[in-house]
């Protein structure tokens, strides 16, 4: 048992993590976690939905029918800070000198393609002429020095901190875009995105989840944004904001798996990872949630084609919803007839992905009934997938777990054993990728909110290894969101186009076309 002193049970209190919590995580790193036992990659008729033209447009005027009687939100996870984006241009920073050798010279010693590409398209980026600007103010002669000091001290003002500072900020706050009258930030591009399909009776609303050291920050781009959005759009926007809950961090440990305390002696406890917004997700009152990450967004000019795209799926989420709350009101006020119970059994598992054991028709009614009930009663999400044109990766599969429970699943690489060689081959398998393109419904048919925690499977953590005051340790990662954060909800799986995933993960990414207004 883990003896916690007075101190201890203090820190617990303030972060609001109960004892529980804690002996349930110590006991998950003593067990370690399990990998995914993957069935079969989820491929075109297998799991995964490809409509024709005229299904979409069936479905996106579904959706336009119905989405004025419905309360609608953009959830967007925002609170990532820039670092990763910009590790090429640290690096580049932290080896190169522009008193010792050309940026040639140094791309060639280094095989820096990025930074070749960063520096061949700056004038591209929307960042380029306030950079320019700032360094000309305080430097006039800036323009005279050699072209690689130019370069240099360009990448410096972006990243320092007494500057520009962009790899501290989030990256919702970072001018993505180039247009004619402004730069505009990734925040901006989500606004504008969410008065084509996440708009009800004139007003679009959003959540984003944030730092709480960014507040401000964020509070300042919507003040500064809202009117123009609003003036080019016509639509009214409602703009809020959460922070991952301290109560969701988790427990750090040693290679021993007791606690890890720091030098203060106090237990370190870190972020949960994205899966803690699960919690923030909970929170949220609407009848459909579009979720989508930050940094995937396009210019203006694109936004029609993906938002067409968002209302396919909100429309097979309607027509889905609307048999599965009719289904569920049924069994809960009738009798059902055998004909019926058959009826609604394909209908979960042709059209919600439910497996349904070979022996179910021996079951007595009664229990017949209690399966149906309970799998009707889970929030249903609708996920965009894209065909993997690249390193197959993680994305959707058929999974069994040790209940011998088959399900559909958005599953991560570091959840499969590569070295298994039946595992491997199935990951290699995959046809799609995961872009984060969802679409739930997170309510029963009587207008209740689903208590989403109830749906999460533990069991789906991460554990990794980090290092802390130069000692190693070992963390835990909380479920992630689309993971082990959703695993038993319903599943629908459905293909589009690789133009709806358009993410920035670095820097030279807003040189594609998607995020470049004019083409060159």
């Amino acid at each position: 048992m883990m003896t916690l002193t007075e101190t201890d049970k203090k820190q617990l209190q303030e972060k609001g993590i109960d004892e529980a919590q804690v002996a349930e995580q110590i006991e998950i790193f003593k067990k370690g976690i399990p990998f995914v036992n993957l069935i079969a990659a989820a491929t075109i008729g297998n799991g995964i939905h490809k409509f024709s033209e005229e299904e979409k447009e069936a479905f996106v005027s579904l959706f336009d029918t119905n989405k004025d009687k419905l309360s609608l939100l953009k959830f967007v996870p925002a609170s990532g800070a820039a670092t990763r984006m910009f590790k090429a241009l640290f690096q580049f920073l932290n080896t190169y000198n522009p008193a010792n050798e050309t940026i040639n010279a140094y791309i060639n010693r280094e095989k820096a393609e990025l930074i070749r590409t960063f520096f061949i398209g700056i004038e591209k980026f929307p960042f380029h002429d306030a950079v320019i600007k700032r360094f000309v103010e305080k430097h006039p002669d800036f323009l005279n020095l050699p072209d690689h000091f130019q370069k240099y001290y360009v990448v410096k003002i972006l990243l320092d901190k007494d500057e520009f500072d962009y790899g501290s900020s989030p990256k919702g706050l970072l001018p993505f875009h180039k247009y004619k009258t402004h730069p505009a930030t990734a925040f901006e591009e989500h606004m504008y995105e969410a008065a084509l399909y996440d708009e009800s009776n004139g007003l679009a609303k959003l959540h984003f989840t944030i730092s709480k050291e960014h507040n401000n920050d964020f509070d300042e781009e919507m003040e500064r944004i809202q009117s123009r959005v609003t003036e080019k759009t016509g639509v009214d926007f409602e703009t809020s904001f959460s922070y991952q809950k301290e109560a969701t961090d988790t427990l750090a440990v040693t290679m021993n798996n007791e606690p890890f305390r720091l030098e203060t002696g106090e237990i370190l406890f870190r972020p949960g990872g994205h899966g803690a917004l699960i919690e923030n997700l909970n929170d949220q009152d609407a009848d459909i949630i579009f979720i989508k990450n930050i940094d995937n967004v396009v210019v203006y000019k694109y936004k029609h084609e993906l938002a067409q795209y968002k209302k396919v799926l909100a429309g097979k989420l309607l027509e889905v919803q609307n048999k599965a709350y009719a289904y569920a009101k049924m069994l809960d006020e009738t009798s059902p007839s055998e004909g019926e119970i058959s009826e609604i059994k394909s209908f979960l598992q042709t059209e919600l992905n439910v497996h349904v054991r070979s022996d179910f028709d021996k079951y007595k009614e009664i229990y017949q009934i209690e399966f149906l009930k309970e799998k009707l009663n889970a929030p249903i999400r609708v996920c965009g997938m894209v065909k993997n044109e690249g390193e197959p990766g993680g994305g959707p599969f058929w999974i069994k777990d040790e209940d011998g429970n088959i399900s559909l699943q958005i599953v991560e690489t570091p959840q499969i054993d590569t070295k298994n060689k039946f595992q491997e081959e199935i990951l290699k398998s995959a046809t799609h990728f995961n872009p984060v393109d969802i679409v739930c419904s997170v309510k029963n048919y009587k207008g209740e909110k689903y208590n989403l925690l109830d749906f999460v499977n533990k069991k789906q953590a991460f554990i990794t290894n980090k290092t802390k005051e130069g000692k190693e340790l070992k963390a835990l990662e909380l479920p992630g969101l689309w993971n082990g954060g959703m695993a038993f909800w319903n599943t629908i799986f459905v293909e589009v186009p690789l133009t709806t995933f358009n993410p920035v993960k670095t820097v030279v990414d807003l040189l594609k076309p998607a995020h470049q207004v004019k083409d060159k």
